[in-house]
């Protein structure tokens, strides 16, 4: 980990979309990020507007994101959206996640 007084450097390689976003105009995102100059990961957290400052986030493997997805796709399938009791269909349907993975393999 990183000394609390060194600086952080960042590299989005990849973006892949936005997940949210908040009224002051930071987004959540999606994105392939090299942290430190290191092999870039996934990585899911809120941005400003400017990318210049960030939230908290998740850095994930090529692993961990298949992993997840896997999950998500499991729980959430697009031909089955669990309905809440006398509600309307959403407008919206969900949709399998199909996010490329990068070829080379990613370390921890």
């Amino acid at each position: 980990m990183a000394d609390s007084n060194s600086e952080v450097t960042f590299s989005i390689v990849t973006h892949y979309g936005i997940i949210a976003t908040e009224n002051s105009g930071w987004t959540k995102e999606l994105n392939l990020v090299s942290w430190n100059a290191r092999e870039a990961k996934f990585d899911i957290r809120s941005w400003a507007p400017d990318k210049k400052k960030m939230g908290r986030g998740i850095t994930l493997t090529n692993v961990e994101c298949d992993t997840l997805r896997n999950l998500l796709n499991r729980h959430f399938p697009s031909s089955s959206t669990p309905q809440p009791q006398n509600s309307q269909p959403p407008q919206n349907t969900h949709q399998t996640l199909d996010i490329p993975l990068p070829t080379r393999p990613v370390q921890s």
